[in-house]
């Protein structure tokens, strides 16, 4: 028994929903960047080539093994271009233009949002095009924080500036918000979060249990030799750093047996976690499942069961 993150999703439900979500918008491109939402890139991209022509990807270095009908976006800028000219790069300022030099393939122009990460004005759609670069449209990315309203009215601050005939790339919009945008630009809206997760009831996620053992209030155990803090059990679980688990934001635990949270012993290590379990409480058996509460996005699953 090696260490294990299940992932087991119900199949038909979360079916369901990108189907809907697919079937509400015009133009949708589908995002599959990262670890691929939980689910892994290329099991995305693939599900992704029944429904959409374009796919948006982190970085360069996500472009390898998509399916051959996909035209692959990148959203984060690069300084190295790829060989191919097949996907559509994103230039957020002059450097990023000048560092594709001599490469021909098309680009978006990263407009200046709130963010203020990557982005500039509307100048720069001109000055990519006087450096030889095709630029197919620019992209719009509003921070998470706000409503959508919020977004929805910065995007339309900066559509005054962007010429009517320019394709607009969007982030952080509903569904309903980009429908209402002017019909002035042409949209494309990407999505990620709310195309491939929707309710959390179409998942869970466990973690196996390796090993337990009995140990007495003040012994010492872990990396740090902490003192146990009483008798009970030491429970040994499959998951650790290098699967991208840790402690909650508030420092807690995010494992679960029978609905009641497993206090850690010490912080989860490259590939177990121990958690503590008091004396007189229901002890979880090696072999069994306990479940696991972390951001699929930063989750490296190792098993996926199709339900």
């Amino acid at each position: 028994m090696g260490m294990t993150i299940r992932l087991t999703i119900r199949t038909a439900l979360w079916r369901s929903h990108v189907a809907r979500i697919v079937n509400e918008v015009d133009g949708l491109v589908p995002v599959v960047k990262g670890n691929g939402y939980g689910f892994g890139r290329m099991a995305l991209a693939q599900l992704a080539s029944e429904f959409a022509d374009t796919v948006a990807v982190g970085t360069v270095h996500e472009l390898e093994d998509l399916p051959d009908g996909l035209n692959p976006v990148v959203l984060t800028p690069t300084l190295t271009p790829p060989s191919s000219t097949k996907p559509i790069l994103t230039v957020g300022n002059d450097t990023h233009v000048d560092a594709l030099a001599g490469w021909s393939g098309r680009v978006l122009v990263k407009l200046a949002s709130s963010m203020q990460r990557y982005g500039r004005g509307p100048d720069l759609v001109e000055s990519s095009r006087r450096r030889g670069l095709d630029v197919v449209g620019v992209s719009i990315h509003p921070p998470l924080a706000g409503t959508i309203e919020d977004h929805r009215l910065e995007v339309l601050a900066l559509l005054d500036g962007i010429e009517p005939s320019s394709t607009v790339w969007l982030s952080h919009l509903d569904p309903q918000a980009a429908a209402s945008l002017p019909a002035t630009h042409s949209y494309r809206l990407r999505l990620g979060t709310a195309l491939w997760h929707g309710d959390k009831s179409f998942f869970r996620m466990q973690a196996d249990v390796i090993d337990v053992r009995p140990v007495a209030a003040g012994s010492l155990a872990g990396y740090r030799q902490t003192p146990v803090p009483g008798d009970g059990h030491l429970v040994m679980i499959g998951a650790g750093s290098a699967n991208g688990v840790s402690t909650l934001a508030d420092g807690r635990s995010p494992f679960h047996f029978e609905r009641r949270r497993l206090a850690l012993h010490e912080a989860p290590h490259m590939h177990t976690s121990m958690a503590f379990v008091p004396l007189g409480e229901t002890v979880p058996a090696i072999g069994s499942l306990v479940d696991l509460q972390r951001p699929l996005t930063t989750t490296l699953v190792d098993e996926y069961v199709w339900q």
